[in-house]
Formats: C-alpha cells, sequence, structure tokens
C-alpha cells in the first residue's frame, strides 16, 4: 500500500492489528462450537474469550516468534498461549492454517466491497446530481475524436451514472460470492472438526460455509472478485479520460476545479493540467494488473499449495486500497468539475453546420433520391466546409442537385439543434427513473 494513494478507514482492514483481530475471533468462535460439540472443555472456551478478548496482539512479538518457528499462524497461536495460558492448548483444534487464513482473507475482502459500495454511492450521487445539472446542455457528440451529432453533457453523465450503476452491481455480486468461511481441516474433509464447526464461525463472521473446499476455499472467487475491481477501475479510465480530452486547450468544454494557489507546472505558470484524472488513469492501470495473478491463483497443486498466498498479500490491500482512493478522488472530480457551456455551443459550431449532414442524407432518400446519390450530394458540400471554411447550410441552398429534391425551408429545417435532443428525457427516465 502506498500512503500517496491510502485512506486510513480502507488501509486499516489490512493492518496487522485487524488481521490478527479476525484470526484470534475465528479461532475463538470455533472454540465455542467445540465446547458446545464437548470436543473442548466449555470453561477453556470462556476463557480463550475472558483473555484474548481484550487483549491487544504484539505484532513485534508475532513477527519475532515468526523468524524463529517460520510459519505466521503458529506464531499467532504460540503468542496467543502467552496470553490465554493453558486452556491454549484447545484453541485449533481440528484446523489447519488455511481455514484460519482463508476466512480471515475473506472477511476482509467483504469489509474491502463494503467500503467500496460506499464510495460508488458517493459517485453515484455527483454523478446524478450533474446529470440533471446539465441535461439540455448542447455539446457535440464525438466518434473517433471528430464531431459527430450533436447530444447533451448530461447525457455524457447520465451514460457513466448507469455504467457505474452496473459496476456495482457487479461488486455486489462480487462480494456475496466470495463471501464464504472455511473450517474444514486438513484437505477439507472434517475428519477432525465437525461440519458444524464451520457453520457456526461463518455466521459469527458474517459469511457462508463454503459448499466443498479442499484444504483451501476455492480460488475462482477470489478471481471474480478482482476481475470486477478491475472492470470498476476501468470504468473509472473511460470517464477520466474524457474529461481529460475536455479539458484539451483546443476544446475546453470542461476542465478540473484548479484550487486557489494550485499550481500546474514548475516551469509554465499558465498551466492548468488534468493532474487527477491523469492520476487516476494510471491507478486504473494498477488496478486491472491486479485481477490477472488473481485468476492464476485459481490453478493450485491438489488439495492446496501456496503460490497464490504472496500474491494475495499484495493484491488484497492494493487492489481495494487504491480503488477506494480512485473512487473518491473520481467523486471530487465530479463534483467540482467547471463545465463551460459556450464553448461546448462555439465547438457545435465550429464545422459550420456539418453535424447536421445525415439528416440532409436522410431527407434527400425520402424525397426519391438513392442513397448513393444522396450521399455523394451531401458530401461534395461538406468537403467545402473542411476545405474551404464555407457554410454547410448556404452550400445545400446553392446546390441545384440538392434543391431539386428539397425546398429551402426543408433544408433549413434539417439543422434544427432540438431534433437531437427529443429523447433524451426519455433516456434519463430510463437510467434514473421519474426525478
Amino acid at each position: 500500500m502506498i500512503p500517496r494513494y491510502s485512506r486510513p478507514e480502507m488501509a486499516s482492514i489490512w493492518s496487522p492489528e485487524t488481521k490478527f483481530r479476525i484470526w484470534f475471533e475465528i479461532e475463538a468462535h470455533a472454540a465455542d462450537a467445540q465446547a458446545e460439540l464437548g470436543v473442548i472443555p466449555k470453561d477453556a472456551a470462556k476463557i480463550i474469550w475472558e483473555k484474548g478478548g481484550p487483549a491487544t496482539f504484539d505484532v513485534e512479538r508475532i513477527d519475532a516468534i515468526e523468524r524463529e518457528v517460520k510459519h505466521d499462524v503458529i506464531a499467532f497461536l504460540t503468542h496467543l498461549a502467552e496470553i490465554v495460558g493453558p486452556e491454549a492448548r484447545f484453541v485449533h483444534q481440528g484446523m489447519t492454517s488455511s481455514d484460519v487464513l482463508d476466512t480471515c482473507f475473506n472477511v476482509q475482502l467483504v469489509r474491502a466491497a463494503d467500503l467500496l459500495l460506499k464510495d460508488m454511492d458517493g459517485l453515484l450521487e455527483a454523478l446524478k446530481r450533474r446529470a440533471l445539472e446539465h441535461k439540455d446542455t448542447l455539446t457535440i457528440g464525438r466518434s473517433h475524436g471528430i464531431h459527430a451529432e450533436p447530444t447533451t453533457f448530461g447525457l455524457k453523465l447520465a451514460q457513466a451514472y448507469a455504467e457505474f450503476a452496473r459496476c456495482r452491481a457487479r461488486l455486489e455480486a462480487a462480494r456475496a460470492e466470495v463471501a464464504t468461511c472455511a473450517i474444514s481441516g486438513a484437505v477439507g474433509t472434517f475428519a477432525n472438526i465437525d461440519p458444524s464447526v464451520e457453520e457456526h464461525v461463518a455466521e459469527k463472521m458474517g459469511l457462508v460455509a463454503e459448499p466443498v473446499s479442499t484444504q483451501v476455499i476455492p480460488r475462482d472467487r477470489h478471481a471474480m472478485f478482482f476481475a470486477v475491481l478491475g472492470v470498476v477501475a476501468s470504468s473509472i479510465e473511460r470517464l477520466a479520460t474524457e474529461i481529460r480530452h475536455l479539458q484539451r486547450t483546443e476544446v475546453l468544454e470542461a476542465e478540473e476545479y484548479f484550487s486557489p494557489g494550485q499550481k500546474g507546472s514548475s516551469a509554465m505558470p499558465h498551466k492548468r493540467n488534468p493532474v487527477l484524472t491523469e492520476n487516476l488513469t494510471g491507478l486504473a492501470r494498477m488496478v486491472r494488473a491486479y485481477a490477472m495473478p488473481a485468476m492464476e491463483n485459481v490453478a493450485l497443486w491438489h488439495e492446496r499449495d501456496i503460490s497464490h498466498s504472496s500474491v494475495e498479500r499484495m493484491i488484497g490491500p492494493d487492489a481495494t486500497v487504491t480503488l477506494d482512493f480512485a473512487l473518491s478522488r473520481l467523486t471530487g472530480v465530479v463534483d467540482k468539475l467547471v463545465v463551460y457551456p459556450e464553448n461546448m455551443q462555439g465547438n457545435l459550431d465550429r464545422l459550420g453546420g456539418l453535424v447536421h449532414s445525415q439528416r440532409v442524407l436522410l431527407a434527400l432518400t425520402q424525397a426519391g433520391v438513392s442513397r448513393e446519390d444522396a450521399y455523394r450530394l451531401v458530401q461534395r458540400n461538406a468537403m467545402k466546409v473542411w476545405e474551404e471554411g464555407k457554410d454547410f447550410l448556404t452550400e445545400l441552398k446553392a446546390d441545384k442537385d440538392v434543391t431539386a429534391a428539397l425546398t429551402e425551408a426543408q433544408i433549413e429545417e434539417k439543422f434544427d439543434m432540438g431534433y437531437h435532443t427529443k429523447h433524451v428525457d426519455t433516456i434519463f427516465r430510463r437510467v434514473f427513473g421519474d426525478t
């Protein structure tokens, strides 16, 4: 985790202190279930909670033990025994390390997902507010970076809202898929522990029992989780890239908020760079990069190996912390985005009416001109605008082949901007419902 791109609440999920607390809770809840089954004394389970519950686990002490025993779970259990005393011999009865590690990892991922869902709610609220604000703000739509036909800036933001709403639904599904618990012992057969212990721990930790584990929880669940994070990151990059393009000097239809005292360049005092959205583009690349090793973790040897372990120690914290930061940053960008409707109108007018070429094309075909001839007539007048800076409407009116099929009034009617926005309300209802 890089402190520059970390927020405290998400980072704390992955702290050693949090991890060891979760490990203890898993062990203590398992002890409760074992006590109910008569496997261990009920007094022992009570003492484990009484002494371990309020304890602050010494991270440095656990690390020191691990340096000797070369095993993280054994190091923790050794330190727990120092705290609990003789009753610690009843901890970890019939369990294997993966029962603790995998269940803990999934608890952390679920908690991280909950924060990410909260982040997405904030982003969706900001996108909806700004979309409604600019529902009717005309702007040029572009394909291949070239002027296409008119749209509204609100529609651009509504599209982003719909995309992130889909992302939120995917993340909810990924959270549910990864919210499983395994307390099934060596190779997952429950030979030395009753399945009811797993069910009890799962309920207490807010998870569900894994239907069939080996010695580990199947990693296809985690692959899907991190793949979804990668998709969310890609959606962040898509919107960030749009804003970066709109902030270019030659376009300047919108730009990131530039605060008082902010400086854009160490060399050029005039610069106002899209640094936040450029940063989001980079962060998105990193989150996406974590999806591939998660997929490669699916193929473990037989009932388990630990090739996944080092991967998850990195990608678990890094992917969730980075995405949390990115979602928060994007929310701030959207919330404070400076929009320039007058520049949007200026860019709309820049090509002298060429944005209406399709309407003229369709009108000619409806007037009896073949599509091939209609395309040729419209294009030859459009090229005069491109190459000579002419006015499209004027050129069309002066073209006898065009006026042979359409009256001047019919041609002029095809230049009505309102034609392109007549279904904006319909699209907004589809995205936002009745607002």
